[in-house]
């Protein structure tokens, strides 16, 4: 044990914070205080679950001064059900859970199992928490269906991650009660657009559409003809719809993001408003924020206003029409839309101004592959295709880059308190890192103590033709930081941008929602208050004989409501992977022994990931995979290089792997490397020696069912389980014994 004076103050004292369990059995506590997590050792885990709530002692420090601790108070047990499968061993029933860190089974009394049935999905209360003694019991709440129904990996997920996927019977309520059309009271106030002709322009596979564009020469000064462009982008009026305290704002709030699955969306709105009242439809009058720019030829934003509008979008265009009539202004598609062809056209002419200014400004643009899973009509991976990105796509993110970066100017010269998209530096520790990668390299390329986005770009333009470029991409992206909401304004690094909020998408993001409300309140010369919701004149207190505002209390409250949202962003793309990667893995099955080209994309202390070429799945080449000797991990290079052959792996290399195993429940695929001279009869052995173990699923199942039963049942030999048989332990036992004579290769790794 090594303690440092630092870390040496902090021994023995009393911390709180929420549990966080780990697959292998030992866990970590998330302090309060946001100083480095306590590690948790298996014992210490028996009692308690994932995100309980504890108070514990740092006991001692590790050598690299890492802390480790021990509970002394549960402050409070995690009260959201447990989804997992339900299992019957041996006169027990127990579950499964599915998220591997919860780390213990619960034992289930046989009247408490509903009308379950052994091998399904189903949620779980605790009745009794766990012990050091004992393991957690508890009784079926929700039986969700069989692991194989369609969609199946979807409804495990929303509960997985607590993911509000049920309105409230009052939001319902409010939202049926919306009128079908905007009404007549409802123009009232609002610059008539509708004979403007906006368009929007969406994926082929949108349903709601919350921004519509238009673009038009414009003077700027006493020049005789145009020398810029008149921009507007007219986002979606959900404001007008979603008021503070009620229900629907406050399902909104605690879902604060829409959720996006293959083949489902969780909406952070009800259909009426998301998908009808609030989706821009063509020839459909709607209501509208408007921010109304003037680009000149630079790409500057000369000027902007917002303005509340009624519009009415004149067409629904898909990214791969525009960009097929931009190729081609005389081909069949730009015939069936000739009225509006020469708006496109302006739209082309200043998203390539816009693009010259990112380019001034030394914004980042690295090009990234991504994908789209393709499914069948039972939800079931079909195929997995890259996500082209044309020029119709990148014009539509500049009009929107344009459109957030002038509502935050906006908020910023009025001093309004909202909530910023802050996008920050490299951390000291991430800086280090990368200027020892590039120095290891050789470019003659680095980043200075106080980087800027310049030098980012400027390294990426540099080596883009380089055989290694997706390495040095990859590192340079994971150098920087997590984007994330707050009340204290930034910028925005990666976009280089000294201000920046979202205000384009108040139909799936509530921070959208929040700066729209901001944005109506100062152009009535009013404030827009957090905690009331109400829109008021900004409280004055005097001091001194002098004037102030009032305490700001509510800039807390704003910070807090960046947290929210930010941490419920992460669940959403933490349940949106988590699907992906079940579905992932069982479309993986049906490749088990099969060959593929693939890339390394990843290359960590414990082996190599590979993303397979022509089905853009990503797996794990164990280290132990890689040869019989030993392999030295250069954290400087990021490369994994052979002692006694020289032989190196770093990101980019091209390899040739077979699917070896596929863990469903661990949302794991396993390759191992094909090396060249192996004969077709050595990978047809490994072949079949790794096919029956997937194929054996069902068994392995059976099998590890038996062992957390011998488990369970030695545990609750002083407790048994109600309904269980007479002898559960000497019963439990044998069945693991006739377990034990399985193949080795089908046991838990």
């Amino acid at each position: 044990m090594s303690t440092t004076p630092a870390v040496g103050a902090e021994l023995m004292s009393e911390v709180e914070g929420t549990v966080q369990g780990h697959r292998d059995g030992h866990g970590f506590i998330v302090r309060d205080d946001r100083q480095p997590d306590i590690y948790l050792s298996q014992q210490e885990m028996r009692a308690v679950l994932h995100r309980d709530r504890v108070k514990a002692r740092i006991i001692r420090y590790d050598r690299k001064g890492r802390p480790e601790g021990r509970i002394l108070e549960i402050l409070e047990r995690r009260k959201a059900p447990i989804i997992g499968r339900l299992l019957h061993e041996s006169g027990i029933w127990l579950v499964a859970p599915e998220d591997k860190r919860y780390g213990q089974d619960i034992m289930v009394p046989k009247n408490a199992i509903a009308n379950a049935t052994a091998g399904q999905v189903v949620a779980i209360e605790l009745t009794e928490p766990p012990s050091m003694y004992s393991q957690p019991v508890g009784r079926v709440t929700e039986v969700l269906g069989e692991i194989d129904d369609p969609g199946m990996e979807i409804e495990i997920a929303v509960r997985k991650y607590e993911v509000p996927h049920r309105f409230s019977p009052e939001t319902l309520a409010q939202a049926a009660a919306l009128p079908e059309k905007i009404r007549p009271a409802d123009r009232k106030h609002r610059i008539d657009l509708t004979d403007v002709p906006l368009v929007t322009i969406d994926g082929e596979d949108a349903r709601d559409f919350d921004d519509a564009v238009y673009c038009e020469p414009a003077k700027i000064g006493r020049t005789k003809a145009p020398n810029g462009w008149r921009l507007i982008v007219a986002i979606a009026d959900v404001s007008h719809y979603v008021k503070p305290g009620e229900p629907l704002d406050d399902d909104a709030y605690e879902r604060a993001t829409s959720v996006y699955f293959p083949r489902r969306v969780i909406p952070m709105l009800p259909e009426k408003i998301s998908n009808g009242l609030c989706s821009l439809n063509p020839n459909e009058d709607r209501l509208a924020m408007v921010c109304d720019m003037i680009v000149d030829a630079t790409g500057e934003v000369h000027a902007y206003q917002f303005y509340p509008a009624v519009i009415c979008s004149h067409a629904r265009f898909t990214y791969t029409e525009v960009a097929t009539i931009l190729g081609n202004t005389r081909g069949p598609e730009a015939a069936r839309r000739a009225e509006l062809v020469p708006h496109l056209l302006h739209l082309h002419e200043v998203y390539r101004a816009l693009l010259k200014e990112r380019g001034r400004r030394g914004a980042m643009d690295f090009e990234t592959t991504e994908t789209q899973i393709v499914c069948d009509e039972n939800g079931r991976i079909e195929k997995i295709v890259p996500r082209t990105r044309n020029d119709a796509h990148r014009l539509i993110e500049e009009a929107m880059l344009a459109a957030n970066v002038c509502s935050a100017d906006f908020i910023a010269r009025a001093k309004h308190p909202a909530l910023y998209r802050v996008h920050e530096g490299p951390t000291p520790e991430k800086r280090t890192l990368l200027q020892n990668y590039l120095k290891a390299l050789g470019l003659g390329l680095a980043v200075s103590e106080d980087p800027q986005p310049k030098e980012f770009q400027a390294i990426a333009a540099a080596t883009k033709d380089r055989p290694d470029a997706l390495q040095i991409h990859t590192m340079l992206l994971r150098s920087m930081q997590q984007a994330i909401y707050t009340g204290t304004n930034a910028g925005h690094f990666g976009l280089a941008y000294d201000a920046y909020t979202h205000f384009t998408s108040p139909i799936r993001r509530y921070p959208d929602l929040l700066v729209h409300r901001v944005i109506k309140a100062l152009l009535h010369g009013k404030r827009y208050h957090l905690l009331s919701g109400a829109v008021e004149e900004a409280p004055k207190v005097r001091q001194g004989g002098k004037t102030v505002k009032g305490p700001n209390v509510e800039l807390e409250h704003w910070e807090a409501a960046g947290v929210h949202c930010s941490t419920n962003e992460r669940r959403a793309d933490e349940a949106s992977r988590d699907v992906e990667a079940w579905l992932k893995c069982r479309y993986m099955r049906e490749h088990l022994g099969e060959e593929f080209a693939g890339t390394v994309t990843a290359v960590t202390s414990f082996g190599l990931f590979v993303t397979l070429d022509p089905l853009y799945v990503e797996g794990l080449v164990h280290i132990t995979e890689l040869g019989g000797e030993y392999y030295r991990f250069d954290e400087a290079r990021q490369e994994l290089r052979g002692e006694r052959s020289g032989v190196r792996y770093i990101v980019g290399a091209r390899v040739r792997v077979q699917v070896s195993r596929v863990d469903l429940d661990g949302r794991k695929i396993d390759f191992r490397m094909v090396r060249e001279g192996e004969d077709d009869a050595a990978r047809l052995r490994t072949r079949r020696e790794r096919v029956p173990q997937a194929q054996a699923g069902d068994e392995l199942a059976r099998i590890k069912a038996a062992d957390r039963a011998t488990k369970a049942a030695t545990k609750a030999k002083s407790r048994p389980a109600k309904g269980g048989s007479a002898h559960p332990v000497r019963a439990a036992k044998a069945t693991a014994r006739k377990a034990s004579t399985a193949p080795r290769s089908s046991k838990r790794r």
